[in-house]
């Protein structure tokens, strides 16, 4: 899932825990559930904005990883 697609998902959960709250309270069971899961996906979000890119290198192995300069030896 992409930083956008997330960013997304958090408006619509966002609207969704508001809308829960608003229905069974605020210190219900179903309001706090929804609440866990935007906390859930802005810990995502935050966690793919910590990730460094990947170098052209990198991403040469990630797609061919048998390849002779791709690999790790132990000596």
């Amino acid at each position: 899932m992409t930083n956008n697609n997330i960013q997304e998902k958090i408006e619509q959960e966002l609207e969704e825990a508001r809308a829960i709250c608003d229905a069974s309270g605020a210190n219900s069971k179903e309001c706090a559930a929804a609440w866990d899961s935007v906390e859930e996906l802005q810990a995502e979000s935050a966690h793919q904005k910590e990730k460094k890119p990947q170098t052209p290198f990198e991403n040469y192995c990630g797609e061919n990883p048998d390849a002779a300069e791709c690999k790790i030896h132990d000596n």
